[in-house]
C-alpha cells in the first residue's frame, strides 16, 4: 500500500458504488493507495440513500463500501481551513458550495490530493492539489 493517500470527492465514490464507466478512468489514481473520504461525503451519500428511499440491501451495501475508506472527521483545524477556503473564494467572486468547501478543507488539512470529476468546483483554491480526468471520457 502506497504512503501517498488520496481523498475522493463524493462523485468518485458514487461512480465506484454504481460501477459507472468513469470509475475505471480514475482507478489508476487510487490503486494501491490509502483512500480517504470526508465526513461530508459520508453525509452526502446517506442523504442520497434517503432521497432515493433505499431499502435495507442497498443501505447495507453503502455501509460495506464506506468501510473501505478512511473517513476524515471534523476537527477545528479543518474548520479553520474551511473558513479560509470559503472566504478566499468569496473574495475572488467565485463562491463554492458548503459541501465542496468542507471537502477541500479536509484535503488541505492533511495535504492529500483530491480526486474529483468536477475540477471547476475546486479551482483557484490555493494549496489544494486536484486530480481529475474530466474531459477525457
Amino acid at each position: 500500500m502506497s504512503d501517498d493517500p488520496r481523498l475522493l470527492d463524493t462523485n468518485i465514490v458514487s461512480y465506484l458504488m454504481r460501477g459507472h464507466t468513469l470509475a475505471e478512468i480514475y482507478r489508476p489514481h487510487f490503486n494501491d493507495r490509502i483512500l480517504a473520504i470526508s465526513f461530508i461525503t459520508v453525509g452526502e451519500l446517506y442523504r442520497g440513500a434517503e432521497k432515493a428511499r433505499w431499502g435495507l440491501l442497498k443501505r447495507s451495501s453503502l455501509e460495506d463500501t464506506l468501510e473501505n475508506f478512511v473517513v476524515i472527521p471534523f476537527d477545528f483545524d479543518i474548520a479553520r481551513q474551511f473558513g479560509k477556503v470559503m472566504a478566499e473564494r468569496e473574495r475572488l467572486g467565485r463562491p463554492i458550495s458548503l459541501h465542496d468547501g468542507w471537502i477541500a478543507a479536509c484535503a488541505m488539512r492533511y495535504s492529500i490530493p483530491l480526486v474529483t470529476h468536477n475540477p471547476k468546483d475546486f479551482d483557484s483554491i490555493r494549496d489544494l492539489k486536484v486530480i481529475s480526468e474530466a474531459g477525457i471520457e
